[in-house]
């Protein structure tokens, strides 16, 4: 690590009604926003670890903005600082975004990670377009490098100078830069980014190399080439767009094995993606995967942390390339936090969810000689839901016979219901509603609450 780079840096209560009414508690299974959790960036902070998250510029007001810089240390432009973005026509910048991004960060205290200086997708077409010898083309290369850095020169923190420049079996991918320039085009990149800004972490970045594969090795063997001779490369970035319970085992072993090399390690754009829709089930799966990221990135010491690709699932790239897929950050589209969220914040040394905010109110709709109906109300006041499960103990022989808007189970005297797919989200404010048919005989009295 190059030491002249800038620091790193439901409780729920029963409620009962009516002369059957049982007590119903909300369970664990629920995630809540509460002020007294401690922000991910500061459980970061504490060891030493960046947590950061791509965004938008545009977006950053509102419950958007108030997060984006209470829980993350860093920041990613996700498209303000591309090629295309700043100058769309040759020689007519735009930095209004990137600008933007820039001074939000160092008003709230946070870094900043450059993405991206030589890659082969979002150039601008005049770039892609044009007919360019070996010598313009580098000129082109080395001009755009030293402009962009340079302008940020000492206010962001590091930089993906070069982005994905391997195909899936190891060989070059065949690009603008690699055609033009041959393997060379990244020392040379390189090279640049350390001549406009000297105090900058430099990267390589590319996306599944997580685990020890054809393509990493060959971006293993790359960089292992690159320190031999020189060139400054001070950090590997593995982007991580993964897919629901495919976290590569090796992770950890291949982080390790690149930190050997003398490189920092960055995972750079995480998210998790599944397929639509989202329940119970898939999001407890992806709370275990990003908890496992992170807990191989907390692991190695030259892991320097974890960059999630946008943070709520309003503003994630995944639904428009992999249609029918989605659902893949910490938060969802009302910026609730997910279970991923609290994974994030365990793996980091912090507590999981709490219910605290919520009620779960359970009443009798009606009732005759043999059978009931019920129903159970979750209501949210000063916290917000992702997934729920309530549980009650039925003290006589109650048995329910049927559910609707949730699953229920019983075994012997204990019921559990948990959300249905379409109905696990209660935002702050809101509530939802499920009900059920139960048996009884002789009586139906208030049973003893527990926990479920």
């Amino acid at each position: 690590m190059r030491t002249s780079r800038p620091s790193l840096r439901v409780r729920l209560t029963a409620v009962l009604a009516g002369a059957a009414a049982v007590g119903a508690l909300l369970t664990a299974g629920a995630t809540t926003a509460r002020a007294a959790d401690v922000p991910l960036r500061d459980l970061a902070d504490a060891k030493s670890k960046v947590m950061g998250t791509a965004v938008t510029g545009s977006k950053l007001t509102g419950t958007y903005g108030d997060i984006a810089g209470a829980q993350f240390n860093w920041l990613t432009p996700g498209n303000a600082m591309k090629w295309g973005s700043v100058e769309p026509t040759r020689g007519t910048y735009n930095w209004a975004e990137a600008d933007q991004i820039v001074a939000f960060a160092e008003a709230h205290g946070q870094q900043v990670r450059g993405h991206t200086l030589a890659w082969h997708s979002q150039n601008p077409s005049w770039l892609t377009n044009g007919t360019w010898t070996s010598a313009e083309l580098s000129q082109l290369l080395n001009d755009h490098i030293a402009l962009e850095v340079g302008r940020y020169k000492g206010r962001l923190a590091a930089w993906d100078v070069v982005n994905e420049p391997f195909n899936e079996d190891g060989t070059y991918r065949q690009t603008l830069w690699y055609n033009g320039l041959g393997t060379g085009y990244i020392a040379q990149a390189l090279t640049a980014a350390r001549a406009a800004d000297p105090d900058a972490e430099l990267y390589i970045n590319d996306y599944n190399v997580e685990g020890v594969n054809a393509k990493c090795t060959a971006l293993y063997n790359l960089v292992k080439s690159l320190k031999e001779q020189g060139v400054p490369i001070d950090g590997v970035g593995l982007q991580a767009h993964l897919i629901l319970g495919q976290v590569p085992s090796t992770l950890q072993q291949n982080i390790q094995r690149f930190a050997d090399l003398g490189v920092d390690v960055a995972i750079t754009e995480l998210d998790i993606r599944m397929t639509l829709p989202s329940d119970s089930t898939k999001l407890a799966q992806q709370a275990a995967d990003y908890k496992a990221v992170m807990n191989a990135c907390v692991a190695v010491t030259r892991c320097t942390g974890v960059t999630v690709w946008g943070f709520t699932d309003s503003d994630s790239w995944i639904p428009d390339t992999f249609p029918g897929q989605g659902a893949a950050t910490p938060y969802d589209e009302n910026y609730a936090p997910k279970p991923a969220y609290y994974a994030i914040a365990e793996a980091l040394g912090g507590s999981g969810p709490s219910t605290d905010g919520c009620t779960a109110t359970y009443s009798v709709s009606s009732q005759w000689n043999t059978g009931f109906t019920g129903q159970v109300t979750i209501a949210c006041a000063g916290g917000s839901l992702s997934s729920w499960k309530v549980g009650w103990e039925f003290g006589a022989g109650q048995q329910i016979t049927q559910a609707w808007n949730a699953t229920c189970t019983q075994s012997g005297t204990a019921v559990q219901c948990v959300n249905a797919s379409y109905n696990g989200t209660v935002a702050d404010g809101g509530s939802v509603t499920f009900g059920f048919n139960g048996s009884w005989s002789g009586s139906n009295p208030v049973p003893t609450v527990a926990l479920g």
